[in-house]
């Protein structure tokens, strides 16, 4: 749906590693259906970790007609909050938008998130555990993520607000304020968890959620995992996360401490 009534500029932020067979479309393809929404002033950051699959080169002679490009070749302390963090002190426009960069999150799903930006919410999600969402994926340990994914969602609902259903959804416009209140924190996975839990709140800020069905990676290999061992690994940090959440609701106050600052 356009949102000609409420002109922003969006920055689209990339984080990649080893995404050489899906990052050429799909940057293509999130400027044309940030087009189609009538939004104007568009830029594509890809911030890579100096990807061995050369990534980065790709993102740099990619064209995208109507947005600027700018590549981000991160040569040290590499991981993937890292990279958004830098990524974000680089956007310059007004709404800020990430997804995973292998299409199981596809690009057709921005306009609604930039719809409820448009009628003044600050910061929109797409959430796989609404009616109408849900995970279209196989293969690659996928039935074992997807078991661990519903689990670990449904206990966060009700270990920190009941309202919100994907603490894990990593897909996102927000508002560039609410950037420069909340930094991003953690390591992988878990950083959404603490990102989404503080903005809530705060309750300084409007937040929507939508629903969306995630896809099948199109091509390379996931980051997350395969088995049960990397789960576990993962899951260390995410409870120590959870347990930090928590004592921060405890104390009554959300510290915004290591925010963004202003350009």
């Amino acid at each position: 749906m356009p949102v000609k009534d409420h002109p922003f500029s969006v920055s689209i932020i990339m984080p990649t590693y080893n995404e050489a067979g899906n990052i050429a479309d799909l940057m293509r393809d999130a400027v044309e259906h940030l087009k189609k929404t009538g939004v104007t002033g568009i830029e594509v950051i890809v911030a890579d970790d100096d990807s061995p699959d050369l990534t980065w080169k790709i993102a740099e002679e990619t064209v995208c007609p109507g947005a600027t490009v700018k590549v981000l070749r991160r040569l040290e302390n590499h991981g993937l909050t890292a990279s958004m963090n830098d990524a974000i002190a680089a956007a310059q426009n007004d709404v800020i938008v990430w997804f995973d960069c292998d299409f199981s999150q596809t690009p057709d799903r921005i306009p609604q998130l930039l719809e409820k930006i448009g009628e003044g919410f600050d910061v929109a999600v797409n959430s796989r555990y609404l009616p109408g969402g849900g995970e279209n994926r196989c293969g690659d340990g996928s039935g074992l993520h997807l078991l661990l994914s519903r689990c670990l969602n449904y206990s966060l609902r009700h270990l920190l607000d009941p309202a919100f259903t994907d603490y894990t959804s990593g897909f996102i416009a927000l508002r560039r304020e609410v950037c420069r209140e909340f930094r991003l924190r953690g390591d992988y996975g878990e950083y959404f968890i603490d990102f989404i839990y503080r903005v809530l709140l705060s309750k300084r800020f409007r937040v929507v959620e939508l629903p969306y069905i995630m896809q099948q990676r199109r091509s390379g290999i996931s980051k997350t995992g395969t088995n049960l061992l990397h789960y576990l690994k993962r899951g260390r940090k995410y409870i120590a996360t959870i347990m930090a959440l928590r004592r921060l609701r405890a104390g009554g106050a959300v510290e915004n401490t290591d925010a963004h600052p202003a350009p």
